[in-house]
């Protein structure tokens, strides 16, 4: 029989998983609608100080202050290099890919980070993988292709070459951001808030280098709130705090799948794009192969075990 508290526990952690996965779908349509009051570079430099606000409330909430008072001078070391790849390289590619592509097309191509991740462990995991994983990057790659082409593969016109090298690009350097981030044992919280303290420093030098400062018109401050409470800031202690709650990581990072057809919904609710057939097709065949490259693994990781 389950235990009851088990149960509150799980059922509170899908709570605040789906209200971060809704949130997370909405940041779509938040870039776009931002991008067109102010630069990509004023949305990475205002979102990311408000983000640095948000953790910083979180850790005192918690009262984690300390920790990050206990800082040794290698893990500020290490803070400066994973926050030059997370937030500062990996939103300014991300979101100039959203400056140039549609915003379908940017979540879509954005959501190949597992498949990067993949990709990336081989060389620098010595990870092996399996027929089945194999399989799965093929129906994965075949659905960036739908998008890319947009479903013309007799025409193979790219129209925006630069926005989906950027959008795949954003991919690979959350897959390496990920991977480095693996050995880095601290906690969540206080060691996001160092990353995005750095992150916040290099965007300010760029930003003054090329005289990007500058008083926004008032729904650039909307745009850069939203996104740097709910893609940056919140939305991640609650996620965290979900996975803590859950009896098992697999029970809610599973939902993770929703998200990016949720987001193709406030896309096309909230900046008005119609969303193409080849979109919707190109992102369920990338989801499925996502979705059994993790079956695969699973199963991998079951076998070791016995």
């Amino acid at each position: 029989m389950d235990n009851p508290g088990q149960v509150k526990n799980q059922r509170l952690a899908y709570i605040l998983a789906l209200i971060a996965i809704l949130f997370w779908s909405t940041i779509g349509s938040a870039f776009k609608l931002a991008l067109d009051h102010i630069t990509f570079m004023e949305v990475l430099l205002y979102a990311s100080f408000i983000a640095i606000i948000a953790l910083s409330v979180i850790l005192f909430i918690q009262g984690k202050v300390t920790l990050l008072l206990k800082t040794s001078m290698k893990d500020i070391a290490r803070s400066a290099l994973f926050g030059f790849l997370n937030p500062f390289l990996y939103y300014m590619v991300l979101v100039k890919a959203y400056d140039i592509l549609q915003a379908q097309e940017a979540v879509a191509l954005n959501y190949t980070w597992p498949i990067a991740l993949v990709l990336l462990s081989i060389p620098l995991l010595k990870q092996k993988i399996g027929l089945k994983s194999i399989l799965a990057l093929f129906i994965s790659f075949f659905g960036i292709l739908v998008i890319i082409t947009k479903g013309k593969f007799n025409a193979f016109d790219f129209s925006e070459p630069l926005g989906i090298s950027l959008a795949l690009g954003s991919s690979v350097v959350w897959a390496i951001y990920w991977i480095v981030n693996l050995r880095d044992k601290r906690n969540e919280i206080p060691k996001l808030l160092l990353n995005f303290g750095f992150g916040f420093l290099y965007t300010l030098v760029v930003a003054i280098i090329t005289g990007s400062l500058r008083v926004l018109p008032w729904e650039g401050y909307v745009g850069v709130i939203y996104i740097g409470l709910f893609e940056m800031g919140f939305t991640f202690a609650l996620w965290l705090t979900a996975l803590r709650l859950s009896e098992t990581t697999a029970r809610v990072s599973n939902l993770i799948f929703i998200s990016p057809f949720l987001s193709l919904f406030f896309i096309s609710l909230a900046v008005g794009e119609k969303i193409m057939f080849s979109t919707f097709t190109g992102l369920f065949f990338i989801v499925a192969g996502i979705f059994l490259q993790q079956i695969s693994r699973r199963r991998m990781q079951r076998i070791r075990k016995a």
